[in-house]
């Protein structure tokens, strides 16, 4: 006879954004629900991703404000800097995230939501088995329906010595901050923590492969950024592989060897050396799907690791399990707000039969340097090789009031609009509230809207928004 205490209607693997927006909704209908996580219940975003690292560039920011507005109106008694003090700062950002977990099992346990920490692995198509090594228990569950939402992870750097190098969600943790830092990779993760790290005094470089950082953003608002990151004290090296790292002073200090586009070498004697107090990697995240056995689970991955979903978000090889967020082979950008979408995708297919499909038109992304960077849409090359017809409106804006009465030297836009129709196809911007101002264009991009229609629009002034009318 069936043990239907481990039988479950849904088992929801993970606890972030998409996890939990399936697990409440299922449950909400009355289905008996778990969910299962290895580690601290809350996921990524809430515990080591979006929610803290925002905490902390809201300091950086006021200390960079500080810093642009000395003499007009801001004096510090001689001093350059005002005091800094990291160790307080991850205090305060702990007061945000230390309480998630505890608060996530409790919401679970009263709600009567079956919650379960250890490492879930497929034993069977339908079947997990939960492996807590902490207190030494095993749990055999079984679930009519399995979502998979776990995640990514850092992808690995395949380099001598990688067992060195931190990850984001350790520098997140880091008591003290190093006065050298060196950050591999140029994507969204090492330019956020390098403008923060500098702002609170370290001596930091990107090293990234590549000819441009920040693949995904307008290469002419890149440039600007790039310009305004080199002002800030932060060296950017492009072209640039880290060939081996090596450590000294029983780990206190570490040799990084970088071979560039003018040493282009394998031989370790001949590539530039640089010593840093710590190695943080921000190149790349791959989906977490290592330690499901998702082959005993008739669960096909792709090449990356990503669980083969159609378009319902349902795997293509076992029609009992679904994923969504990071984790899953869709066109949505790894965000939480995509994770949290595909989600509510994924409990409507559920609960209600095959029905609904994702629509990622119009979906922002935004890295949060000082100032920050955000998109939306076609770039320019993507929309010429679709062949459409559009202007290109493009302009540096530091010499707007918006920028000027807060001495910010770095900010600018690009939109893109369709010729005959006024669509907007994308837009792009650089500067204070950036994050902001793209979720107008990101609107109008999904609704549908054009410019004339956003033109219409009255926003207050004097703010940033009100700017958009000039970018049209």
């Amino acid at each position: 006879m069936k043990d239907t205490t481990n039988t479950f209607e849904l088992i929801v693997i993970g606890t972030g954004v998409a996890a939990s927006t399936v697990a409440w909704k299922c449950h909400s209908a009355g289905w008996k629900t778990a969910i299962i996580d290895s580690r601290p219940f809350g996921g990524t975003c809430a515990l080591r991703g979006c929610d803290p690292k925002k905490v902390l560039v809201g300091v950086a920011e006021l200390i960079d404000w500080n810093q642009r507005m000395q003499n007009k109106g801001i004096r510090n008694e001689g001093r350059k800097n005002i005091d800094k003090d990291w160790h307080d700062l991850m205090q305060f950002k702990r007061t945000f995230t230390e309480p998630v977990p505890k608060e996530r099992e409790e919401s679970y346990s009263k709600a009567g939501i079956t919650a379960f920490h250890g490492t879930a692995q497929f034993i069977a198509s339908n079947t997990i088995r939960v492996t807590d090594n902490k207190n030494n228990n095993e749990h055999i569950i079984e679930g009519k329906n399995i979502l998979i939402a776990t995640g990514a992870k850092p992808a690995k750097l395949n380099i001598p010595g990688e067992e060195h190098v931190i990850t984001s969600d350790q520098f997140l943790e880091l008591e003290k901050l190093p006065s050298n830092i060196i950050f591999i990779g140029g994507g969204y993760i090492s330019f956020e923590f390098a403008h923060l790290a500098a702002r609170f005094g370290s001596k930091v470089t990107i090293l990234h492969r590549g000819k441009m950082p920040l693949v995904g953003f307008d290469p002419d608002l890149v440039k600007m950024l790039l310009k305004k990151t080199q002002e800030v004290g932060i060296n950017v090296r492009l072209l640039s592989s880290v060939k081996k790292i090596d450590y000294r002073d029983n780990g206190r200090k570490f040799i990084v060897y970088i071979s560039t586009s003018e040493n282009n070498t394998n031989n370790i004697e001949e590539s530039d050396i640089v010593e840093t107090d710590l190695v943080v990697h921000g190149a790349g995240r791959i989906p977490d799907t290592e330690n499901l056995t998702l082959e005993h689970g008739e669960v096909e991955r792709d090449r990356t690791g990503s669980v083969k979903v159609n378009e319902y978000l349902q795997s293509v090889s076992n029609t009992a399990v679904y994923a969504a967020g990071d984790v899953a082979s869709t066109k949505g950008i790894p965000l939480t707000p995509v994770a949290g979408y595909e989600g509510q995708i994924v409990a409507e297919n559920l609960l209600k039969g095959k029905h609904s499909r994702p629509n990622y038109e119009g979906i922002p992304s935004v890295v949060f340097t000082i100032p920050p960077l955000a998109s939306v849409g076609l770039h320019e090359n993507s929309a010429r090789q679709k062949g459409l017809q559009f202007r290109t409106n493009f302009q540096d804006t530091s010499s707007w009031y918006s920028s000027r009465r807060i001495m910010e030297s770095c900010s600018g836009y690009k939109v893109l609009i369709e010729e005959t129709t006024n669509r907007i196809l994308g837009a792009h911007v650089l500067g204070p509230h950036a994050e902001e101002i793209i979720n107008i264009f990101a609107l109008a991009i999904r609704l549908g809207l054009n410019a004339d229609k956003i033109k219409r629009g009255i926003f207050t002034y004097p703010t940033n928004s009100y700017d958009i009318t000039y970018m049209l």
